[in-house]
């Protein structure tokens, strides 16, 4: 097992030092795993939340003995509770120094043909989750004068075709962080906003499998309209790229350490791009997106029956 390489601690009521806590949530793989992985190394006392025993036990084996893995389903309000209620049990009398809300799913899919229901589940996860989580643990973050850790991306302030369902989270959770930051500032309550480009990790395999699903759904004038847009998230997801998610988790280090963070942070060159393209006039913007993109509609002439099949073949 791993072993702290530092100590970061803080001064109780009654005069003891203690380290230093911190909830992060998804910690199964990923961002959420390295983040973990990071502050466990750094001395602080994670509550690192994974979905099965066998997510913690792969988790526990890289950690310190320090680092306890906490089973969450970030949508179940009996499995938050609870997890609030360890939380506050094992914490020392100076509170909860850090909450970073990781655990989110990436979908995608065509606005046209987007099932209500399949937004409102993206929805559910990724902004409704992490205020279900933060509300029970702002007591105990008020105590510390905390932090929390919103992981956002660059959809929470871009949104681009077949991606419109995550962004619409993205950009929902940006407003929440907003407010919230706003709100607990009284108390000295940090809240920012880290925004990661693409990052090498298991969503990608995770995406690809969800779109192929999805394609399986769509209509025969589904790839017949937008047959070469649909190819091209179907390659870009079998060449998996971005940085790596330690470097996110260096960002989160520093958000939870450094005397006064930013609101908000940018994590890869591609998250620096498109923040720099969203502040041009929206025509030049959506040309340069478009521009950017395969001819499709009336743009293209598109072949119906090989793109059909084309989604109608069996992924496996």
């Amino acid at each position: 097992m791993a072993t702290p390489t530092a100590t970061v601690s803080a001064t109780g009521e009654n005069g003891n030092t203690q380290p230093r806590t911190v909830m992060i949530t998804g910690a199964s793989s990923g961002i959420g795993r390295a983040c973990a992985l990071r502050m466990d190394r750094a001395g602080w006392r994670v509550f690192a939340t994974v979905r099965s025993e066998a997510d913690a036990l792969h988790l526990q084996n890289d950690a310190s003995p320090a680092l306890r893995a906490l089973l969450l389903d970030v949508t179940d309000p009996d499995q938050i509770a609870a997890a609030a209620a360890t939380v506050a049990e094992s914490v020392p009398v100076n509170g909860l120094h850090g909450l970073v809300n990781n655990a989110g799913i990436a979908v995608g899919g065509l606005v046209e043909y987007l099932d209500p229901a399949e937004l409102r589940r993206v929805l559910e996860i990724n902004t409704i989750a992490p205020l279900a989580v933060t509300r029970p643990l702002i007591p105990l973050l008020r105590r510390a004068k905390g932090r929390i850790v919103m992981m956002s991306s660059i959809a929470g302030f871009s949104s681009t075709p077949l991606l419109s369902p995550y962004s619409a989270s993205k950009f929902a959770l940006e407003a929440l962080t907003d407010g919230l930051r706003l709100e607990l500032n009284p108390w000295g309550i940090e809240v920012v906003s880290v925004q990661p480009g693409a990052i090498k990790t298991e969503i990608w395999r995770k995406a690809r499998a969800y779109v192929e699903g999805e394609l399986q759904k769509y209509p025969p004038e589904a790839f017949e309209n937008y047959g070469p847009l649909l190819n091209r998230i179907s390659e870009a997801l079998a060449r998996p790229r971005g940085v790596d998610p330690e470097e996110v988790a260096r960002i989160v280090d520093h958000v939870l350490t450094v005397s006064r963070p930013k609101a908000r942070y940018l994590v890869g060159r591609d998250a620096v791009i498109r923040n720099l393209i969203e502040r041009l006039p929206t025509s030049l913007r959506d040309r340069l997106i478009l521009g950017r993109m395969p001819k499709y509609g009336t743009a293209a002439e598109i072949p119906h029956t090989e793109l059909r099949e084309a989604g109608r073949e069996d992924p496996g």
